[in-house]
């Protein structure tokens, strides 16, 4: 809800085919030319993806971590959670595609010409459109580099949390159920994800934006670092950070109060 304004403007620059505005310019035009209310275009479908890619990657990520650390509070070595976490991305990703590729041709819509418009109502009518119109193939546009995300998206930002929480808590002092030491460790982590996984995010976003995907990934990224700069893979960086950063601050955050609440309900 909060941060979704800041992904659409994500995807509006990654799809751009030439650079030219900022995230701030990006927000801006779509304000003054399309409407305050078009800032939330596919929210309905962003809520989808995260109850499906987020829900699978965390919950499984947690459960397998809980299985190594044989329930214990300790967060098992780097070299075991590492695997675990990219075992639950790739399947969050999996679970989150159908959802994912409408969230990002609502948000694109106003973006294209009148006449190549879809004009889903919901992500509902999305998926029932796209299944309808393309195939129920169409709903796995893109899988490829949206599990590569995951895998890259769930490695970095749950791995790279839970090994700054150990820095700060073992190394620094902090208190491990302190809120300021899920906050650091939260930041550092959503600044590693988004830089991580940038270049596959805009990959991603360009097939999925299509109607028909002619060339596989490897392809399209040739293709762009070819013609736009290696720079291309960056393209909606600083969006991507300033919407990551809160996400993953409020989802870390959220997470450790109901993993306590729940010790404590056990207990």
């Amino acid at each position: 809800m909060c941060t979704h304004p800041l992904d659409l403007a994500k995807v509006r620059m990654q799809t751009a085919e030439e650079r030219g505005r900022s995230m701030m310019q990006t927000i801006l035009h779509v304000f003054r030319n399309e409407g305050f209310f078009e800032l939330y275009k596919g929210l309905s479908a962003s809520i989808l993806r995260q109850a499906t890619y987020s829900t699978t990657r965390f919950g499984a990520y947690e459960k397998m971590k809980d299985w190594a650390s044989g329930g214990t509070d300790m967060t098992p070595p780097f070299y075991v959670i590492l695997p675990m976490a990219m075992a639950a991305g790739w399947l969050g990703g999996a679970v989150g595609n159908p959802a994912d590729i409408i969230n990002i041709r609502m948000q694109n819509d106003m973006a294209l010409d009148p006449k190549q418009r879809r004009n889903y109502r919901n992500a509902l009518d999305g998926l029932l459109r796209m299944t309808r119109e393309e195939g129920p193939k169409s709903l796995f546009r893109g899988l490829h580099p949206n599990t590569t995300r995951g895998v890259l998206m769930t490695a970095s930002q749950m791995v790279s949390y839970d090994e700054f929480k150990n820095v700060l808590v073992n190394h620094l002092g902090m208190d491990s159920k302190s809120i300021h030491t899920h906050f650091a460790a939260s930041i550092l982590a959503g600044l590693v994800a988004t830089t991580v996984c940038s270049p596959v995010d805009v990959v991603k976003t360009r097939i999925m934006n299509e109607k028909e995907t002619h060339q596989p990934a490897v392809v399209i990224l040739k293709e762009a670092v070819r013609s736009e700069g290696i720079l291309f893979a960056f393209r909606g960086w600083l969006p991507s950070f300033i919407r990551l950063g809160p996400h993953t601050i409020v989802t870390f955050i959220v997470l450790e109060k109901l993993k306590a609440l729940g010790i404590g309900m056990h207990s």
